[in-house]
């Protein structure tokens, strides 16, 4: 591969992340790509709607974290963050950095969970509801695949 096909491939990469488009397609000089990416499915319903009277939402217990933990466990309680491609795990910015979330910690809908580094870009993955972090999956710098498991989030209301 040519570097300016390399480059091209890059800057379409950084256009497909940087505007949350899942599909691009283009020519140029006899040189067509399409670099598509496929929204990732998470599992769980979506949390219900809460009324003004109702009492708030249930703290992590252990008992929530053995069920996350359980092989038999009912995960259609929890949101499962998954990655959306192939690349290198990072749960903080930097390595010097903290991490941007722990077990336990609360997140808001559009927070930065990890980076994933694939290609020399990095990406943002941010929550998409709020939640309490239940389990952190991955080993920081280790690979990811396609649609594995990073986060289980509690998609309870958080007060």
């Amino acid at each position: 591969m040519k570097s300016e096909q390399r480059k091209a491939i890059q800057e379409l990469i950084a256009i497909l992340t940087d505007e949350h488009l899942t599909e691009i397609e283009v020519e140029r000089n006899g040189f067509r790509i399409r670099i598509r990416r496929d929204v990732p499915v998470t599992s769980g319903a979506a949390p219900p709607p809460v009324s003004p009277a109702a009492p708030p939402p249930a703290r992590m217990t252990d008992a929530t974290v053995e069920a996350a933990d359980s092989a038999d466990a009912d995960w259609s309680q929890f949101l499962t963050v998954t990655s959306p491609m192939v690349g290198t795990f990072y749960r903080s910015p930097s390595p010097e950095a903290e991490c941007y979330v722990e077990e336990g910690s609360i997140v808001r809908k559009g927070q930065t969970l990890c980076v994933i580094e694939a290609m020399k870009l990095m990406n943002e993955i941010e929550a998409e509801a709020d939640g309490r972090v239940v389990r952190v999956l991955v080993e920081n710098g280790t690979g990811v695949e396609y649609g594995q498991r990073l986060f289980v989030i509690d998609p309870l209301p958080v007060v």
